[in-house]
């Protein structure tokens, strides 16, 4: 049957839209990435309004609209840990109720508002959460079977989920609910480091190679009691998600000797060391959960969504562990995800569609370039009317050597190419850029440019073929969510003697060159790879093919086009005003180079840095 579906994510983190027709993936996109407003929670109105412009469909042509998530199985759970939660039950009742009575509980109403209409089927369809993460992970997936995890913070009930993909037909069989959660207990340790819930796990993991795991035998003892098979179980009385808006409860600071780190405050060994407990502590738990599932299932592939699978290091270990022949990973592998997902899942599921397979033997991702593309003329256009200095160079060979050139020279390059990326990770879309072998790149670009913290690592975008010479690594790694060692050939010794902790000590490691490619080296030796093939984004493969031509060098330190708090740029106006507040030196709009060095500076845009928290 022949079916254009619209997935919708929202109400509680990254909010998305996406739209699949006759089971091809169309468009997806986050609603942050309009909005201009971090992990933007709200109905997805302007993501909508892409995805149906971009399929060149009217909502009334809609067979299905599909939310991710069932609106009632979550108000149980809300019910029911409210009364869990003693005398404060009626507070956080009413604090978790009005945004599920004020929101999802009305979907079908906020769908009739926004678009007009609820579709050919005159209501919108539900799925569950962790079936819209399966959905978003198998069906895209390049394999015709295959083993289905998904583990996150929680979804309905569920926290973890085991399943089976074959053909269109999708099973979940096992799965652990709330409030166990692997997802929850790295988030209370994030929380307790001093980092944002939601958006600050990716900090906690980048600090983990920094510390020692000397905590994790008192997280297995007191906090979590992990089976054989990968289960486990939480002590609550060391939380405070049940009965408090806390994620870590009053307790964890007798645990962990002392309170929790305040935000922005110095990090210190301490906080170095419990990253690197609860990160082992999660590697464990999904190396054993994926053990037991091949057990179960006797697939040679596994596929993986939830906001867990985003968890690089831990993919990297599961990687390198060989108990799958093969491993796909979605993208967007949180509630963004959810909305591709629970389109899906209603063209394989609801209307018993087949599988829409791609020619070849990749994935159905189409590279994860779902977003918006803003021709040249969109751009000259915007240009002109703000009176910006710019280079239109239309011959790519001159365009690509000319950037490459300031690449080698050192300069940092804000790229827009393309359709942006679905989900987290800047793929060579929306990318700042920079020469992975010169030793001052990360500090330059984490404290001058991202305006972040400046132990976090930079990923490299390798040539596919050339991966192998500079990583132990030898597979596709596409989305930029695997981590491998450097080769031992190319690393440098480190000089750790002094090393106790605190900024001053994490700069003087930092700034030492770790291998022949020192930006992309975390202190570990570990770098998160992105292997750059020949059909997936053709623009950024020439760009990296014309600085190896150059360098030597067959890849470019790849990080998200944004600033700290900053959603990844969408248009050229966000790229621009994001150029501008920064020390980027070079900005490529497709075709047209800006300098900095040539632009005047952006009038009455003193308050930027207070929206993103940076002051």
């Amino acid at each position: 049957m022949s079916a254009t579906i619209l997935g919708i994510a929202g109400y509680y983190h990254d909010a998305a839209a996406a739209l699949v027709r006759d089971g091809v993936i169309v468009a997806a996109a986050q609603e942050e990435r309009f909005t201009r407003r971090k992990h933007d929670p709200s109905f997805p109105v302007n993501a909508i309004n892409y995805c149906l412009e971009e399929g060149f469909v009217d909502a009334v042509d809609l067979d299905a609209i599909v939310f991710y998530d069932n609106p009632l199985l979550t108000f149980d759970r809300v019910v029911q840990n409210a009364c869990a939660g003693g005398p404060d039950g009626r507070r956080l009742f009413a604090q978790a109720a009005g945004n599920l009575l004020g929101d999802k509980i009305w979907v079908n109403e906020h769908v009739q508002r926004a678009l007009g209409t609820l579709g050919r089927e005159g209501r919108v369809l539900f799925t569950e959460h962790h079936m819209a993460h399966a959905a978003s992970a198998f069906y895209p997936s390049p394999f015709d079977s295959a083993a289905v995890l998904t583990i996150d913070g929680v979804g309905e009930w569920a926290t973890t989920s085991l399943g089976l993909g074959h053909g269109r037909r999708l099973e979940l069989f096992a799965e652990i609910d709330y409030p166990h959660s692997l997802g929850l207990l790295y988030s209370a340790f994030t929380s307790f480091c001093g980092f944002k819930v939601n958006s600050g796990e990716y900090k906690l993991m980048g600090l983990a190679p920094y510390g020692r795991p000397k905590y994790a035998d008192r997280i297995r003892d007191h906090l979590i009691d992990i089976r054989p098979d990968g289960s486990y179980r939480l002590d609550m009385a060391w939380f405070g998600y049940i009965d408090g808006m806390a994620m870590a409860g009053p307790r964890f600071a007798e645990l962990f000797d002392g309170p929790a780190r305040a935000p922005e405050s110095q990090i210190t060994r301490r906080e170095m060391d419990l990253a690197a407990s609860i990160q082992q502590v999660t590697e464990d738990i999904v190396l054993r959960t994926a053990r037991h599932l091949r057990r179960l299932t006797g697939e040679k592939n596994l596929v993986l969504a939830g906001g867990v699978a985003l968890n690089c290091v831990a993919n990297g270990k599961l990687a390198k562990a060989g108990l799958f022949d093969g491993i796909w990973i979605q993208p967007a592998a949180g509630d963004a995800g959810g909305a591709l997902g629970a389109a899906l899942m209603a063209h394989h599921g609801y209307f018993e569609a087949p599988r829409a397979r791609p020619a070849g033997a990749g994935d159905a991702q189409r590279g994860s370039y779902l977003g918006p593309r803003y021709s040249s003329a969109e751009i000259l256009a915007f240009l002109d009317r703000k009176g910006y200095r710019y280079h239109r160079i239309a011959d790519r060979d001159e365009r690509l050597g000319l950037v490459a050139q300031a690449l080698a020279a050192g300069k940092i390059v804000g790229w827009l190419s393309g359709r942006m990326e679905f989900g987290p990770r800047s793929l060579g879309a929306r990318s700042i850029l920079g020469d992975p072998r010169n030793p001052r790149t990360q500090a330059t670009m984490n404290l001058k440019i991202k305006y972040r913290e400046s132990f976090r690592p930079f990923a490299p975008a390798v040539l596919r073929e050339k991966c192998a010479d500079y990583f132990d690594y030898d597979g596709d790694s596409p989305y930029m969510l695997t981590v491998a060692a450097v080769r031992e050939d190319r690393r440098r010794p480190m000089d750790t003697s002094a090393f106790e902790g605190g900024d001053d000590d994490m700069m003087a490691l930092i700034n030492q060159p770790r291998s022949d490619v020192p930006a992309i080296t975390h202190v570990d030796y570990s770098a998160r790879i992105q292997t750059v093939d020949r059909d997936s984004h053709p623009e950024f493969r020439a760009l990296i093919e014309a600085f190896e031509r150059l360098t030597g060098c067959p890849l470019l330190v790849n990080t998200s086009f944004n600033v700290r708090g900053e959603p990844i740029v969408c248009s050229p106006q966000d790229a621009y005003r994001c150029f501008m507040r920064t020390e980027m030196d070079l900005l490529v709009l497709e075709d047209v180079l800006l300098w900095r060095s040539e632009q005047a500076p952006l009038p009455d845009d003193e308050d930027w840095r207070k929206t993103y928290e940076l002051d």
